[in-house]
């Protein structure tokens, strides 16, 4: 095989698996352009169209979805036979593809440096989404989630140490209302409305006291997925959020936010790195997951 015919052949694997030309390009360092000559030199080349296009996706041909069915095992194969050269001279080497909840992002940036600096040949590319992935059929080697969303055959190891929520208004929304004492309360104001990610319904708020767990359906005139928006009207007092305690801590410390319903929130079970099993798990993931003890 030439060595032009591997590069092709690696880089239509690449935009199989992100479904995206962007995507797949900024992996392989390369531009969309770029690459996009590559997928049709590959495509003259074996006489028939492997990729679908339209203006706002791509997807595997009937022909393409048979090349990547046999072409996505070998390449992980060769990758793997790779990394171990190098596991066996003791260095590293190779990519570590990631899909993490949002929320964990913070602390994997404080992590990520360090891991980096010691892994010089390690390539690290992170998918930051709240929607529940299929980590396995997305070709990524770990996830980060939620400990009430992991599945139950995954390796799952402790990542950032536990979360709070925290139920919050700005003070000008307060002005001259009677603050809410009881969760049942949120069910007469005016709620900013998170839509659950893997579903797209409003998002139950999650209260607990002394055993007593509640999920309340809140209501508002503002529904969104996006956190900057319903913060944004949080600040200016459009009505009642419901955030991660790491998302509103620097406006609950300046007074721009208060806090309700304080004990109604108390710390629970936060993220884990979750993979599929220990068996062929790639040199970079036994090294994450190194470091991840260690820490």
């Amino acid at each position: 095989m030439r060595g032009s015919d591997y590069a092709e052949l690696r880089a239509f694997a690449a935009v199989v698996r992100h479904g995206s030309f962007t995507s797949a390009a900024a992996h392989l360092g390369v531009s969309p352009s770029a690459l996009s000559q590559t997928i049709r030199a590959l495509e003259d080349r074996l006489g028939q169209r492997l990729l679908n296009r339209t203006t706002r996706s791509v997807a595997p041909s009937v022909a393409g979805q048979a090349l990547a069915e046999r072409l996505l095992p070998v390449l992980d194969d060769l990758d793997g036979v790779v990394d171990t050269a190098f596991a066996a001279a003791g260095e590293v080497s190779g990519p570590l593809r990631l899909n993490v909840v949002r929320v964990a992002v913070p602390a994997l940036a404080q992590m990520l440096p360090g891991f980096l600096a010691r892994h010089p040949r390690v390539t690290v590319q992170v998918e930051a989404s709240d929607a529940l992935v299929d980590i396995v059929a997305q070709g990524f080697d770990a996830g980060i989630r939620l400990a009430e969303r992991l599945e139950g055959d995954m390796i799952a190891v402790p990542f950032g140490g536990p979360l709070r929520m925290a139920v919050v208004a700005a003070p000008a929304y307060l002005a001259g209302r009677q603050t809410p004492q009881h969760p049942r309360d949120l069910e007469q104001e005016e709620c900013l409305v998170a839509l659950a990610p893997s579903t797209g319904t409003p998002y139950k708020w999650e209260l607990d006291k002394d055993g007593v767990d509640l999920r309340i359906p809140v209501t508002g005139r503002l529904i969104g997925s996006d956190l900057r928006l319903r913060l944004a009207a949080c600040l200016a007092g459009v009505g009642i959020g419901y955030f991660f305690e790491s998302e509103v801590a620097e406006h609950l410390a300046t007074g721009r936010l208060l806090r309700l319903l304080d004990d109604w929130t108390p710390p629970f079970p936060g993220c884990y790195l979750y993979y599929p099993s220990r068996r062929n798990q790639s040199p970079p993931l036994a090294a994450f997951v190194d470091h991840l003890r260690q820490q």
